[in-house]
């Protein structure tokens, strides 16, 4: 059944197609072909109808207008000239023989530019023949023809600024003169000679004697609509300005002549108009209390015209206010927007007449700026003095800052009057309309019965103005029956109403009124004294004068305001900003980077200074580019410039949105390193303010989906959102290859910052549609494959481990630590260096990664359980396991290399070994050991074993410390999951369930479930069906993963496997069954030995004991424990047995010390160092063996398997054989 149309218009009408996005650009986001149209359309034909006798007027209106345009063209091809002389090539002197081909060829090349240029030279003269003939006819004292009209006097007034710039043109452009030299060489029969820039001028002085009194009504006229703001637009203000020293120059080539000009105008007039702060910044103050009330004001009158617009059969009077106070709020903004936009004009050409001789102090220009793209090395940045000292250089920050604010006032007042058109036009109109018909019938009609009631030719004008302009149709007041029927005429029975009708007057019809008010004025004299209105010889009352004098300076406006769209944007035009053809002469340059164009200075003003007012308007310079492009193609013409503009643009916004991300990313990053530093710390510094962030907001900009620029919609969001993604990438690759190009103590400061690029990706993505970042960090790491266990993280980790951390670091036991040894090192790793990466790719601002480096920097020097925490966070349960395997791989193999080194010392021991002898003392036992401890031609064997042991020792304790990570977060993972679980701990240190069937978590989702799905309100109770299943899965899987064991534990199995196949040469068995003390060679006696000679090394300035430290005790205490000789060890190690005869020596010499006095004080002399190390290594490896006992006893043999998600699983015993290494279970079973 189809729809009826009333209810599908009724159902799309409840669709919003408006989105989020603010307007952050102004009007000019669109390339149009016209901007106004406030002229004739048909050229003043329809005057003729109001029989007026202004053909000759209206003739030469048309001609100078079309002058007018013809010359606008040949200005614009001026001002787009571009030297050809500079492309022309130049022969070698192996080609001179063709030197006159290549004349031929660059006449014919130049001919072409120079037939142009000699086409303005003849319109020149021609347009000023024309305007000073026409000035001639109109002014003749007997006044043959009606005129000239005030439309008359603009057309002579444009025509004459179009004149003086193209002379101006002429002398400023260097390249003319340079090609036509270059092309009177080329072809020396061309006599065509260049017209002086004098001819205009020359030519205007011969007829300044018969036209000097229009040149005297020009000057009053530009004078008076100076004073009185008569021009609307600033564009015919400029006009005013440019052409009024034009017209006094020549109205003043005698003193006869210029004591008649200062009789009608003074001086001071003239000096007061070009008397102005030309600074934006001296009037910023103004400009913003006149933004904040017109758009207050602005805002109030619009909601009373949609209120207007809902209401039916409002009060007419009440519709008319209302409709008048939106007319006089436009009339208001457009003077307004005339205003600023004149001010940025002026501020500009001041700033070109006075430039900057040098730099100034804050300016950028000499330093680094936010963007190191590369220079074009063609361009000679030595020639570019002159353009920056007039743009860059002459614009202070201040001056930047008032700047841009100041185009965003006329940017979005322009875009706030442009929107409401369509509300607003027809009340305009009506207005327009209002004030013509009460003007025309009211009061007019009290003027005919008042002041002109016996001045014939006076009422003859008053009548023309009626007919040619009045709505008798819109009166309602003669149809009135009552008012007929009443015969006394009072004043308010007089006054007439009407109709309000949306009809507007012609431009013909203001043109006509406008000069039928002059002739009523000034009797068809313009050249009396005193002004247009003020001329006090008129006889007609103040009163009547201003009216006059009020209607006539409205009806200037009413053709603005009904082209309202076309006005704004010219208003609103502000594209000259960017154009410096001039400098690019003067430069000798194909075109200026970028840094010398203004709407690139503003736009890099508001990146570099972050300022939280005007981030938003970042967009706002953009617009220049729009106006600019608009004016090069409807105005100039001239495809090429478009190209330049449009080229500039894309640099322009590309680098725009890479600083943008920049700045996103800086402040993000920032106050994720601020949330992440610790609190302490900054409480304790003095100065911790620094360390918070300013707030900035970036909602505006992540909202911008469509970005107008020349005429292309562009994504803001979506390219800030790919280059996000793409800068994330980058910063994780830079802090990898960072942590690369650093030793393992850098592993804390690598897990600081990724936990701040995280927390930075969490608060960009509650905004933009970023990529996971755990994807973008497996991506980084080359981890994305599902049967990859390695990344770059954990690969390097494991490099670092084998080529400089077991090698070169050394064990402090006491404190938990590896320390880098100071004395050399045994391997050397080769890094690749750290590349200076970019500031925001550390903590954002400086004060921040400054105060999160020396935090880092604690950690620098040392590993221990900080550096291990960071390791398990950054590895996770998918990498670990293989760094764990690695380590065990390592650890079996250096067992595998000491075994022909430990044969190669045990060969070298004698083949009986006694017991130290009580007898000879301290003394005598260290001689025997000498004696037994034959290695010095195993020296360098020695020292391998040792640094083997250590090795493995290192190994050993990191998994220790593995161990204790780990076992510290599942304590924590446990407490967070058993309430829920329903696990309690028992009597005997177990963990109990406190219920038997489900735990509470399940319990709860399952009772919640049961209560929804039997009542009748819920249709669907599927879902929370899925929801209890997927819960009592949950509760399985974490009560699995409770069951860990010890990464130590099966470490230490791991060993005792790797062991077992070398058991026969380190651990022989006695042949008689009991301990052989004296023909003993195991494992033990080895150790011994080393750790004695290491021991007695110590205490010698070789230092041995800071290269090793105290993973050789581990690794000699560990293998020994696992072999089953600990109690071999304690009883028979050299260290030992030389503690116990110093033991026995003391306390016999102690016994005789008051016998003998000097001997107890002197017997120990020289042996202190070795005893002390000897106690702190028998301390160290009693440490060592209680671990041991207490992790792996040796009653059974315990390991704990690892599971293939990494975790280890609790105990399991197997049998301890020789092939136990190989049935070491890996795998859950």
């Amino acid at each position: 059944m189809a729809i009826p149309v009333e209810e599908a218009i009724a159902a799309l009408s409840t669709f919003s197609l408006e989105d989020e996005q603010p307007d952050v650009q102004g009007l000019a986001v669109l390339l149009s072909s016209e901007r106004y149209a406030t002229n004739s359309p048909i050229e003043y034909s329809d005057v003729a109808a109001y029989r007026l006798s202004l053909g000759e007027d209206t003739k030469a209106i048309n001609q100078l207008n079309t002058l007018i345009q013809e010359g606008k063209e040949m200005a614009s091809l001026l001002y787009t000239y571009r030297s050809c002389v500079k492309a022309l090539p130049q022969l070698p002197d192996s080609m001179k023989h063709s030197q006159a081909d290549l004349y031929l060829e660059t006449y014919q090349v130049l001919d072409l530019e120079m037939s142009r240029l000699r086409e303005i030279q003849r319109w020149q003269a021609s347009a000023a023949s024309k305007l000073a003939a026409d000035m001639q006819r109109f002014s003749r004292p007997e006044r043959l023809v009606n005129g000239p009209t005030i439309t008359h006097f603009w057309s002579m007034l444009k025509l004459l600024d179009v004149l003086v710039q193209l002379d101006h043109l002429k002398n400023a452009k260097a390249s003319i003169p340079n090609d036509f030299s270059w092309y009177k060489r080329t072809f020396t029969q061309v006599s065509t000679q260049w017209q002086d820039t004098d001819t205009m001028r020359e030519e205007l002085d011969d007829l300044q004697n018969s036209v000097e009194d229009i040149l005297q009504v020009l000057i009053v006229f530009c004078v008076e609509s100076l004073e009185l703001d008569f021009a609307l637009l600033f564009p015919e203000r400029h006009t005013l300005l440019r052409v009024l020293p034009v017209l006094v120059v020549l109205a003043t080539s005698s003193e006869k002549e210029s004591e008649s000009l200062y009789k009608r105008i003074k001086m001071n007039r003239l000096l007061n108009i070009f008397k102005r702060h030309y600074l934006i910044l001296n009037h910023m103050g103004t400009i913003r209390a006149e933004h904040d009330d017109f758009s207050i004001r602005f805002a109030s009158a619009m909601n009373q015209m949609i209120i207007l617009k809902s209401s039916d059969g409002a009060d007419s009077d009440w519709s008319r206010d209302i409709k008048g106070n939106m007319y006089d709020i436009v009339v208001e903004g457009f003077q307004l927007l005339s205003r600023w936009t004149g001010r940025i004009w002026e501020q500009c050409a001041w700033k070109f007449s006075r430039p900057c001789k040098e730099p100034p102090s804050d300016s950028q220009h000499g330093s680094t700026t936010f963007f190191d793209y590369e220079k074009p090395n063609f361009i000679d940045y030595g020639h570019l003095t002159t353009c920056m000292q007039v743009v860059r250089w002459n614009y202070t920050a201040e001056e930047r800052r008032a700047l841009l604010e100041l185009i965003g006032y006329i940017k979005s007042i322009g875009l706030m009057m442009q929107r409401c058109d369509t509300l607003v036009s027809e009340a305009l109109w009506e207005t327009i309309h209002m004030e013509v018909q009460d003007f025309v019938q009211d009061k007019l009609d009290t003027m005919l019965r008042t002041t002109f009631r016996k001045k014939k030719d006076l009422s003859r004008i008053l009548s023309d103005m009626r007919t040619l302009s009045a709505d008798w149709m819109a009166n309602t007041s003669k149809a009135d029956p009552e008012q007929h029927s009443l015969h006394q005429e009072t004043e308010e029975m007089r006054q007439n109403t009407f109709y309000p009708r949306p009809v507007a007057p012609t431009a013909a019809q203001i043109h006509c009124l406008q000069f039928l008010i002059c002739e009523l004025v000034s009797g068809g004299n313009l050249r009396k004294p005193g002004g247009l209105f003020g001329n006090s010889g008129s006889g007609i009352p103040v009163e009547d004068l201003k009216l006059l004098e009020t209607f006539f300076y409205k009806l200037s406006f009413f053709l603005h305001i009904l082209d309202y769209t076309a006005t704004i944007g010219t208003l609103t035009d502000l594209g000259f900003l960017w154009f410096r053809e001039f400098y690019l002469e003067s430069s000798r340059v194909i075109q200026f980077p970028i840094e010398c164009s203004l709407p690139w200075m503003l736009v890099e003003y508001v990146t570099e200074t972050q300022d939280a007012g005007l981030l938003e308007s970042v967009l706002i310079p953009f617009d220049l580019y729009n106006d600019s492009a608009q004016h090069a193609l409807t105005c100039l013409k001239q495809r090429f410039l478009y190209d330049e503009i449009e080229a500039e643009v894309d640099l322009s916004f590309d680098l725009l949105v890479e600083k943008l991300n920049e700045i996103i990313f800086t402040y993000y990053k920032s106050c994720a390193a601020s949330t992440l530093l610790d609190s302490s710390f900054t409480y304790l510094c003095d100065d911790g303010e620094k360390y918070f962030v300013k707030p900035l907001r970036f909602d505006a900009i992540f909202k911008l989906r469509r970005v107008m620029v020349l005429g292309r919609t562009i994504d803001l969001r979506s390219l800030i959102t790919q280059r996000m993604n793409k800068l994330f990438r980058e910063n994780i690759d830079f802090l990898l290859e960072r942590f690369e190009s650093g030793d393992l103590c850098g592993v804390v400061e690598l897990q600081q910052l990724l936990d701040i690029l995280e927390l930075t990706h969490q608060s960009i993505s509650k905004f933009l549609e970023l990529d996971s970042y755990s994807l973008m960090l497996s991506e980084m790491q080359e981890n994305l494959s599902l049967v990859s266990y390695s990344s770059r993280i954990s690969s390097q980790i494991w490099n670092e481990m084998q080529t400089d951390f077991l090698p070169n670091f050394i064990l402090c036991n006491t404190t938990q630590r590896f320390v880098r040894s100071l004395k050399g090192s045994h391997h050397s790793s080769q890094r690749s260096s750290a590349s200076t990466g970019k500031a925001y790719f550390y903590c954002g601002s400086h004060d921040l990664t400054m105060a999160c480096q020396g935090i880092a920097g604690l950690y620098r020097d040392f590993f221990g359980i900080p550096h291990m925490f960071a390791v398990v966070k950054l590895l996770g349960s998918r990498s670990l396991p293989g760094i764990i395997r690695a380590l065990l791989d390592h650890i079996s193999s250096k067992i595998t290399a000491m075994v022909p080194k430990i044969t190669a010392l045990q060969e070298a021991l004698p083949k009986s070994i006694g017991l130290l002898s009580f007898d000879g003392g301290i003394a005598g036992c260290q001689r025997i050991i000498h004696e037994i401890l034959t290695w010095e031609a195993k020296s360098e064997v020695k020292t391998e074993v040792l640094h083997d042991l250590k090795e493995i020792g290192s190994a050993l304790y990191w998994m220790s410390l593995l161990d204790i990570v780990l076992r510290q977060i599942d304590t924590t993972q446990f407490m967070q999951s058993a309430p829920w679980l329903g696990l309690i701990p028992g009597n005997d240190g177990q963990v109990k369930h406190a219920y038997s069937d489900n735990s509470p978590f399940t319990t709860l989702l399952s009772g919640a479930t049961n209560a929804v799905a039997s009542s009748p309100a819920c249709p669907n109770p599927s879902s929370f069906l899925v929801m209890a299943k997927q819960a009592e899965a949950a509760s399985l899987l974490y009560k699995s993963n409770l069951n860990s064991g010890s990464v130590l534990e099966y470490a230490l199995a791991f060993t005792s496997a790797a062991l077992d196949r070398h058991y026969s040469k380190w651990s022989a068995t006695p042949k008689t069954g009991f301990i052989d003390i004296t023909t003993s060679k195991d494992f033990y006696r080895i150790f011994s030995g080393l750790q004695y000679s290491y021991l007695e090394e110590s205490v010698n300035p070789s230092r041995k004991q800071e290269m090793l430290g105290d993973s050789v005790a581990w690794a000699g205490c560990t293998i020994m424990y696992l072999l089953g000789q600990q109690q071999h060890f304690e009883l028979f190690d050299f260290s030992y047995q030389f503690l116990n005869v110093a033991e026995v020596e003391n306390a016999t010499v102690s016994l005789y010390q008051y016998s003998d006095r000097n001997k107890g004080p002197n017997f120990l002399q020289g042996y202190e160092g070795i005893l002390e190390a000897m106690r702190k290594a028998r301390r160290l490896n009693n440490h060592v063996f209680s671990m041991l006992r207490a992790r792996c006893p040796l009653e059974d043999k315990i390991a704990c398997a690892i599971k293939p998600s990494g975790a280890p699983l609790h105990r399991m015993k197997f049998t301890n054989t020789v092939s136990a290494f190989e049935t070491l279970p890996q795998r859950a079973t």
